[in-house]
């Protein structure tokens, strides 16, 4: 009788840690019977794509949280001590703040955008390498409607690029339309130096004031020619204000007028590339 006494009181040894995988297990299987009854109602109820992956996104992070908080309980349970549930809530804290890092970030580079206000929705920006029009600001990601991309040029692609706000605070901004939905831009024309430079001033000149907007018309914002010397010819630059939207739309409409009208002209010949044989 006195050996059984002992050999259980050599068992007694081990009830927290059997209580405690006991409460683990029971605490888990509950949980996710849970977790999965909730996510099914869930999956019934959203339609698009996107809301299918946050109710999944969802759904593991709450898993891994979970997780976490039954190993810190776990453990102060073993230990049956207030401290192993500091221990527990300080290792939770520490392992969520390494794993939520980067969306701690975007969330604080998100506060910045509202707050400072350096591009807003419909704004043409560059972020690092990437151009676009701002389609959505979220929580963690700016969504942009790229500009080129499949092309050299500034039209749409038909792409929508998301950017992580975490990394707004590393790369440069570059906004169009921050203070005027107008930009400076120009055309340029490399005439002959036997040509009339005043007419080309002339048509590069029309040709601009052709297809200017009409917003800058009313505030006599109207296009001006500089003139400037090169090897081969004479670079006449027309520049005018456009809005960024309509900038490759408007370029091409004035580079088509110059051409039509120089090529209607006597006086004006446009300088390219050739080889003159004298016999």
């Amino acid at each position: 009788m006195k050996e059984f006494f002992l050999q259980l009181n050599k068992l007694s040894k081990y009830i927290p840690l059997i209580r405690t995988v006991i409460t683990v297990i029971v605490a888990l299987v509950v949980f996710n019977l849970v977790a999965k009854w909730i996510k099914r109602g869930l999956l019934k109820k959203v339609k698009t794509k996107k809301q299918i992956s946050n109710v999944e996104i969802f759904s593991r992070v709450i898993k891994y949280v979970f997780l976490i908080m039954v190993i810190g309980f776990a453990f102060s349970s073993y230990t049956d001590s207030w401290a192993g549930i500091g221990i527990g809530v300080g290792f939770l804290s520490a392992a969520l703040g390494w794993a939520l890092q980067r969306p701690i970030t975007g969330m604080a580079a998100w506060i910045m955008i509202i707050t400072k206000r350096p591009f807003e929705i419909g704004d043409r920006i560059i972020i690092g390498d990437t151009k676009g029009d701002v389609h959505d600001i979220s929580l963690t990601h700016v969504h942009l409607r790229e500009i080129g991309g499949t092309i050299a040029s500034e039209e749409s692609s038909g792409r929508v690029i998301l950017i992580p706000n975490s990394i707004l605070f590393e790369q440069k901004i570059i906004n169009y339309t921050l203070d005027s939905d107008f930009i400076l831009d120009e055309v340029i024309s490399l005439i002959t130096y036997e040509s009339n430079l005043e007419e080309a001033k002339k048509i590069c000149y029309n040709a601009a004031l052709k297809y200017l907007d009409p917003e800058l018309k009313d505030k006599k914002e109207n296009p001006f020619v500089r003139v400037f010397q090169s090897d081969s010819g004479i670079h006449v630059k027309v520049r005018y204000k456009v809005k960024a939207s309509k900038r490759i739309e408007t370029l091409s409409n004035i580079h088509n007028e110059i051409i039509n009208n120089i090529s209607k002209s006597k006086n004006v010949d446009i300088a390219y590339p050739h080889v003159h044989l004298i016999k």
